[in-house]
């Protein structure tokens, strides 16, 4: 099992849309590739949320190769949607995390 965690600070002027966003259309859109399982939405309590609140959406996927598929067919159009609706309403970092457990 592999993790895609997408860690993003939301500013706070846009915190409540941007949440129902990810819960009602971008991890819907991001499942629907066939790439990943499931997503957790996690929010990260001991960071400075002055600025923004940070969180991390965690996309759970079997494979590698289903990650590697979502990036090379799907991530660009995926990230174009969240700049083209929130523009610098938010900065966001990727990693890839292997379940070893």
């Amino acid at each position: 099992m592999f993790i895609y965690n997408v860690t993003a600070k939301v500013d706070n002027s846009i915190t409540a849309d941007w949440l129902q966003w990810m819960k009602e259309e971008h991890i819907p859109d991001i499942i629907g590739t066939g790439c990943f399982t499931h997503a957790v939405i996690l929010h990260l309590v001991e960071s400075d949320d002055a600025e923004g609140i940070t969180y991390a959406v965690q996309y759970h996927t079997e494979s590698k190769a289903l990650y590697n598929r979502y990036i090379d067919q799907f991530a660009e159009s995926m990230r174009k949607k969240a700049t083209d609706k929130w523009a610098n309403k938010f900065i966001a970092f990727r990693t890839v995390m292997q379940v070893v457990n």
